[in-house]
């Protein structure tokens, strides 16, 4: 039995998407005025340049995946370039995805993983309009006939589900469905959009150019519809939020504790800095700068104390007037953990910032060991 919460949510994004993805191949068809759209009047810190269209020209998706995409997925759309981003040309993917799902995928990111939100409400890059272009691009440079799965129970029983999903999904999928080598099926963006019918479908099917191999053969139709039902009782209690989106610190701030001694930091192969010494260092009050590589709406969710956000595909010359090139540890860092705070020290590194390195574990790893966190929403708040 579907919790009530999940079943509400999943359903409200269905009704919101209905009209604009059907079975068309094309996601969002009818052009909509960004003037219109739901967008933040909070400004970004550092523009989008080398996107932005001449005058009445569309968003180019090509380049967008380039900048915003291809880091972690693969510049042909590969996947598994940076951690575990999944295949983008898979065709069981895209030609049977509902366009709902899609387009959530990029909108929303999946909360407390490394894929963050893009769209531009939520603290992303992304306009409407580029979002469509996006997905527009990404469904032509599949070639494939889209042949969207459409809606329909999927009877079964969770409790059964349990064991299947332990025995066959677990050791990819994690042991409460939170992600390992494969996907977090239990993340509540995931399980608010992807419907029964389309996860039944990829459980017969598997994806092509990823580890997920279909079962059609090795589970009976019972088994699939149980671990399906499993599948969906991991989304209880999940509400939609909206942020409230901060104005980023001011960049002139960027070094912590100026007066200060420079922080002492442990180094690994003079490009990674532990994330316990950089700990230590804030407790002690030492000199360093911290950057979010991350999109903007993962440092709104949430964000090392005092870190100024550095999106990798903005680019640092805005942000590099305001940093010290006088050995002061800058420490950039991400969830991958090392990809895109990787792109930001290399960029640092070319432009002589020498003392530029990567929190090695990241800032999942780092939020997991209890080490403190600052809020988007009040960037003076932070908790162990």
């Amino acid at each position: 039995m579907i919790p009530m919460a999940a079943t509400h949510l999943r359903w409200m994004f269905l009704t919101l998407f209905m009209l604009g993805f059907g079975v068309n191949a094309r996601a969002l068809d009818q052009p909509k005025d960004d003037a219109t759209s739901n967008r933040s009047s909070t400004p970004r810190t550092i523009e989008s340049a080398a996107i932005q269209s001449r005058e009445g020209d569309p968003p180019d998706g090509a380049e967008l995946y380039a900048r915003y995409c291809a880091l972690c997925h693969g510049a042909d759309r590969q996947g598994y370039a940076a951690d575990e981003a999944p295949s983008l040309r898979s065709p069981q993917l895209m030609g049977s995805a509902p366009g709902s799902y899609l387009w959530t995928a990029i909108a929303y990111g999946r909360p407390n993983t490394a894929m963050a939100a893009f769209q531009e409400s939520l603290g992303g890059p992304l306009s409407y309009t580029e979002q469509r272009a996006l997905m527009n691009w990404l469904i032509d440079e599949s070639g494939v006939e889209r042949a969207p799965v459409p809606d329909a129970p999927i009877p079964g029983d969770a409790t059964q589900g349990v064991e299947v999903y332990t025995k066959h999904c677990a050791q990819c999928h994690g042991d409460n469905g939170e992600g390992g080598t494969g996907t977090a099926l239990a993340n509540p963006v995931f399980l608010a959009t992807a419907t029964d019918a389309f996860i039944h479908h990829t459980v017969v099917n598997g994806r092509d150019g990823t580890p997920m191999r279909g079962f059609k053969g090795t589970l009976s139709d019972t088994e699939i519809n149980n671990v399906v039902a499993f599948l969906r009782s991991r989304a209880t209690g999940w509400t939609e939020s909206i942020p409230t989106l901060a104005a980023p610190p001011d960049p002139t701030n960027a070094v912590l504790n100026p007066q200060a001694s420079p922080a002492q930091l442990v180094e690994r192969a003079q490009r990674f800095v532990s994330a316990k010494s950089v700990a230590a260092a804030m407790e002690r009050g030492e000199r360093m700068v911290l950057l979010d590589a991350r999109p903007m709406s993962d440092w709104q969710r949430s964000h090392l104390p005092g870190a100024l956000p550095m999106p990798f595909y903005d680019g640092i010359d805005e942000l590099v007037p305001h940093l010290p090139n006088d050995g002061t540890p800058i420490v950039a860092y991400c969830a991958c953990p090392h990809a895109a705070s990787g792109r930001v020290v290399d960029a640092l590194k070319a432009a002589g910032f020498g003392s530029a390195r990567i929190l090695d574990e990241g800032v999942l790893v780092w939020a997991g060991m209890g080490y403190p966190i600052a809020l988007g929403k009040s960037p003076d708040t932070a908790s162990k």
